[in-house]
């Protein structure tokens, strides 16, 4: 029976240089789909896997990330007092306990692997969850729960991937595929941003990992790869040789939100799923032309 995995890590250091210049004083990962920030969403689907404790890797000028996850006794008090019950419930829902925070500080940007490296005092001898907040997920149940079910059954490491068009692969990191069914399949290696022509399979890693704490000591000696920067792929690379890893090909669909396409793709998606928005807001897009004509039809009030 492996040992159950308790604790998530979030690594939230990136400059989000791409998003300038809305994140030249606001951290990228609060930055939001439709209502909720980016690592919201990271958080609910851990605390829905079952995750107890959440590590954020933080950096300068990301503060209001650890504000974000803190009480604002003001802004409960004035919701109370004007009736704003939905909101304030709302906001007491999203608050993870006392005691179940953590955050430590990546000081320099060395990359991924170094920024998982610096959650290794928090973390200790147990094995992690480690989510990417960029990657934002539509899947019922979400992604890192039904991961956790092949990591309940086979142990080791698991890795989150979903299909991408084959001419596209040299923008990811690629799994070899072995043997077992699409929840829970044998990778026999790992490519980072291969060519079409050299890659594996068109499975693409999506930012989702369960990992044994043994990646720490690999990432200690990493050596820096592309980019300069020290790459949690070479580590895993490493680590493959003496443990299992396995690919769970989720039921769901990811949005990059680290790129302007995927954020802006994600919002629509997301809006239109809302019960309270949705309707509307389709309505809204088929009077701007936006969709074709049966839904635009479908959005007329009967």
């Amino acid at each position: 029976m492996p040992k159950r995995v308790r604790t998530a890590v979030f690594p939230v250091a990136g400059l989000g240089t791409r998003f300038l210049p809305a994140t030249k004083a606001m951290p990228k990962e609060m930055l939001t789909v439709v209502d909720r920030p980016l690592i919201q969403y990271a958080v609910d689907e851990a605390r829905e896997a079952g995750i107890e404790h959440f590590v954020f890797v933080t950096g300068r000028n990301k503060g209001v990330i650890e504000d974000h996850f803190d009480r604002q006794y003001e802004l409960e008090h004035t919701l109370e007092i004007r009736g704003k019950t939905e909101a304030l419930s709302e906001l007491q829902k999203d608050l993870p306990s006392a005691g179940q925070t953590s955050f430590t500080r990546q000081q320099e940007p060395l990359g991924l692997g170094h920024a998982v490296w610096c959650a290794r005092e928090l973390v200790g001898e147990q094995p992690f969850a480690l989510l990417l907040p960029d990657m934002v997920f539509r899947a019922k149940p979400g992604v890192l729960k039904q991961m956790m079910a092949a990591y309940e059954e086979m142990g080791g490491n698991i890795v989150g991937v979903e299909e991408v068009d084959p001419k596209d692969v040299s923008s990811y990191g690629i799994v070899a595929r072995g043997g077992g069914p699409d929840s829970g399949f044998r990778i026999t290696g790992m490519v980072e941003k291969p060519e079409p022509a050299d890659a594996p399979s068109n499975l693409f890693i999506s930012g989702r990992y369960i990992l044994q704490p043994e990646i720490f000591a690999l990432l200690s000696e990493q050596t820096r790869g592309a980019g300069g920067e020290i790459q949690l792929t070479d580590a895993m690379q490493v680590l493959i040789r003496t443990q299992d890893f396995t690919g769970v090909k989720y039921d769901g669909r990811v949005f990059d939100c680290g790129s302007k396409l995927g954020f802006l793709t994600a919002n629509v998606v997301f809006a239109l799923d809302r019960p309270d928005l949705g309707p509307d807001f389709r309505k809204a897009l088929g009077q701007l032309g936006l969709l074709d004509g049966a839904e635009a039809r479908n959005s007329e009030p009967a």
